[in-house]
């Protein structure tokens, strides 16, 4: 993949949504790394917010989001694992009209080069709702790192050849 010059970045408005049952604005390095990677990167943060997990408080606002026209894509972190109330990926998942396979076997095999087996234990998906991308990340900074640098932040910028997730958003064919 490369960036073409001859392209200029569309900026896309994005939302993050940290899913946690303990952490708060101080403490959540997570949500705050995606933020700061997106808006880095040249796009705007349309909303950030933290939510149990409970997937009725997840599917709410994420809901809410893919029904916005000014949302073009939505990162969750944390609620992706396979212990106690780890809900995240049944909460968004129902709401996909297209789920991205890719995403989370790409995910995962990057991520086996820096932690091993331990990456089976990640259920981070991605799908697209009403023309809306979806990308549900591990709660671990390190996990959102990579996500962000190896894969959405290419994936999210229109200058990226051959082909990149931008062109895809009906939401922007008007721009």
């Amino acid at each position: 993949m490369s960036n073409n010059s001859d392209r200029e970045l569309i900026p896309l408005n994005i939302t993050v949504l940290t899913v946690s049952d303990s952490r708060t604005e101080e403490t959540d390095k997570s949500g705050k790394c995606l933020q700061e990677r997106l808006v880095a990167a040249g796009h705007h943060c349309y909303e950030k917010r933290i939510v149990p997990d409970d997937i009725y408080q997840i599917r709410a606002v994420v809901s809410n989001w893919i029904a916005d026209p000014e949302v073009q894509a939505v990162l969750t972190t944390g609620g992706t694992g396979i212990t106690g109330r780890d809900g995240t990926p049944e909460a968004v998942s129902v709401l996909f009209d297209k789920v991205i396979e890719g995403f989370g076997e790409t995910f995962r095999s990057i991520s086996y080069d820096q932690i091993k087996t331990s990456t089976i234990q990640s259920r981070t998906i991605a799908g697209v709702a009403n023309g809306t991308f979806v990308f549900a990340l591990p709660g671990s900074m390190g996990a959102c790192k990579t996500a962000w640098d190896e894969l959405i932040s290419h994936q999210l910028d229109y200058r990226t050849r051959p082909c990149n997730l931008v062109e895809l958003m009906p939401r922007l064919k008007e721009v």
